[in-house]
């Protein structure tokens, strides 16, 4: 087992699932209801035996840890200085901005790397940090056209930016002091969409630094509606109580209009995304006017959150980082993708590969849409084999044994014993 740094979490859960938070089936745990943040957390109801999230802070070195904890006193008070405070009833108003009409299926484009033509695509996604250097604080590009010859498509094409990433840009993003600046210029690039950073809500960490990281996503979102952007703003939730907080929010704010949110990484988990699809669906229910919804991965799911959400975008980043890895797409009779290796002599351009396996994947989802309406053919039943005399295989006799009146009739070690009820 991997040993983790000195800054985070030291305790192993064998079983990382009990974790999970579902308050139709654990009780708060026992430190909950005596909490100074329990009306803004509603308690940790989980199956991982904690006595309060307190328990989850079990940093080895906690002068190096970077959590926002209260076990560390002095660096909790500046990172509750540094947003304000965990509520969200101080966040800045603004005005709505509209929600700009987009495809179901947008492209991701990363970079220009590997190829040599532009790519013939009217809408494209790209990375808010591949946009700005985080280093600097500077934007790479200052007009259209160097945006469009640095990820090589269209000048003319409408532009979908995303904050989604790893902790490192996102964590560097909000380090930067002119962001006002750098979203001024990124309006004036004609910018159709922006989605706040997806700052993580873990669920080994305590409750303050899910609330602290909540309170931060409000906080970019309001900075890139201020610049007047049409923004979406990320939902990020750990229990169910922190989607009901998003729906009071949300509801108290018509300005917000478009949400975002990523199956990526461990939501998109089997075990877990119907979970966080079904609080979505109710968020949308809760608010009660028509919303958008931009996602990343997940795309299976759209047909579900389609009936409670006005529209759906998935900003689609399979083809391009199988394109980088040099696979192509297939579509079967069934409509799935199927992937293949693909290898292209040294130096060749992929723009081909790009296009093609962009126009499958949105072809796919298209498929899965539609009912199925082909017949099908019948299944076949499965018989039980049977005797050599035309008798069914005799169940188990085990399994005969009444185990209440014949409980003194089993051996304890019943290996090589012929087992019999006693007379």
């Amino acid at each position: 087992m991997n040993v983790r740094p000195p800054h985070e979490p030291s305790r192993q859960f064998p079983q990382p699932n009990a974790l999970w938070d579902d308050a139709t089936s654990h009780a708060p745990s026992l430190g909950c209801p005596t909490c100074l943040e329990r009306d803004r957390c509603g308690g940790v109801h989980t199956d991982a035996g904690i006595f309060d999230c307190g328990d989850l802070c079990t940093c080895r070195d906690k002068s190096k840890c970077d959590m926002v904890c209260r076990f560390k006193p002095s660096h909790f008070v500046a990172r509750m200085r540094e947003v304000g405070g965990l509520g969200f009833e101080d966040a800045l108003r603004v005005a709505a901005n509209g929600v700009p009409d987009l495809p179901t299926i947008v492209p991701f484009i990363d970079h220009r790397y590997g190829r040599a033509s532009t790519l013939d695509e009217p809408v494209v996604a790209i990375s808010l940090y591949e946009l700005v250097n985080l280093a600097t604080g500077k934007p790479h590009v200052t007009s259209r056209a160097e945006l469009a010859a640095r990820f090589l498509i269209p000048e003319e094409a409408e532009i979908v930016v995303t904050g989604v990433d790893k902790d490192g840009p996102i964590e560097r993003w909000w380090e930067l002091k002119d962001r006002a600046a750098i979203l001024t210029a990124l309006k004036a690039l004609g910018i159709k969409l922006i989605t706040t950073p997806n700052y993580s809500v873990f669920t080994d960490v305590p409750r303050t630094d899910n609330l602290h990281s909540m309170k931060r996503i409000l906080l970019a979102w309001t900075e890139m509606a201020a610049a007047r952007l049409p923004a979406a703003l990320h939902v990020n939730g750990r229990t169910q109580h922190d989607y009901i907080r998003w729906a009071k929010l949300i509801s108290d704010r018509p300005e917000i209009e478009i949400l975002a949110f990523e199956f990526a990484s461990g939501c998109g988990r089997g075990g877990r995304i119907d979970w966080h699809i079904g609080e979505l669906c109710a968020l949308a229910d809760r608010v009660g006017r028509p919303l958008a919804l931009v996602i990343r991965g997940g795309g299976r799911k759209i047909a579900k959150l389609r009936g409670h959400f006005a529209q759906i975008t998935l900003i689609e980043t399979e083809a391009f980082s199988r394109t980088i890895r040099r696979r192509r797409a297939n579509l079967t009779a069934s409509g799935r993708i199927k992937w293949t290796k693909h290898p292209t002599p040294k130096g060749a351009p992929i723009d081909d590969i790009l296009s093609h396996n962009i126009a499958l994947v949105r072809a796919s989802y298209q498929t899965a849409t539609k009912p199925d309406l082909r017949p099908r053919p019948p299944t076949k039943r499965l018989r039980r084999a049977v005797h050599r005399d035309g008798e069914p295989v005799q169940p188990s006799l085990l399994r005969q044994v009444h185990p209440s009146s014949e409980a003194r009739g089993v051996a304890p070690e019943p290996q090589g014993v012929v087992t019999a009820a006693k007379p």
